[in-house]
C-alpha cells in the first residue's frame, strides 16, 4: 500500500521542521556556554566602565571609541572562535581573549 503524495510532502515538511527546531535549541545552548558567557559578560561590564569613566571625565571621546573598538575586536574574535568550535570556545581561547581583556581594562582605569 502506497502513501499519497501530498501525504508524503507533509511528513518530510514535519520532519524537517522537527529537526530545525532542535538545531536551533542547540544554538542557543551554545550561545549561554559558561566560558563564552564569562568572555561575554565581562565584556559589557567593561563596556559599561568605559561609560562611567568617560561621564565622570577620566576618559576623553577618543580614549572611549578607541577602548570600545578593542572590546568590540575581542568580541568579534569570541564570536569567530566559538564559530570554529561548534557554539563554544576553549579553555585557551578563553585565556588569550580574557589577557586581551585584561589590557583594555588596564587602560580603562577604575
Amino acid at each position: 500500500m502506497s502513501v499519497p503524495r501530498k501525504t508524503s510532502l507533509a511528513l518530510l515538511g514535519i520532519s524537517c521542521l522537527i529537526l530545525s527546531t532542535g538545531a536551533t535549541a542547540g544554538a542557543r545552548w551554545d550561545a549561554h556556554h559558561p566560558r563564552r558567557d564569562q568572555v561575554n559578560d565581562r565584556i559589557q561590564r567593561q563596556n559599561h566602565r568605559i561609560t562611567h569613566e568617560r561621564r565622570e571625565g577620566d576618559l576623553t571621546g577618543a580614549q572611549a571609541h578607541a577602548l570600545r573598538a578593542s572590546d568590540r575586536a575581542t568580541l568579534a574574535q569570541e564570536r569567530a572562535d566559538a564559530r570554529t568550535n561548534g557554539g563554544h570556545i576553549t579553555k585557551v581561547q578563553q585565556r588569550q581573549l580574557n589577557a586581551e581583556l585584561n589590557a583594555n581594562s588596564k587602560a580603562i582605569g577604575n
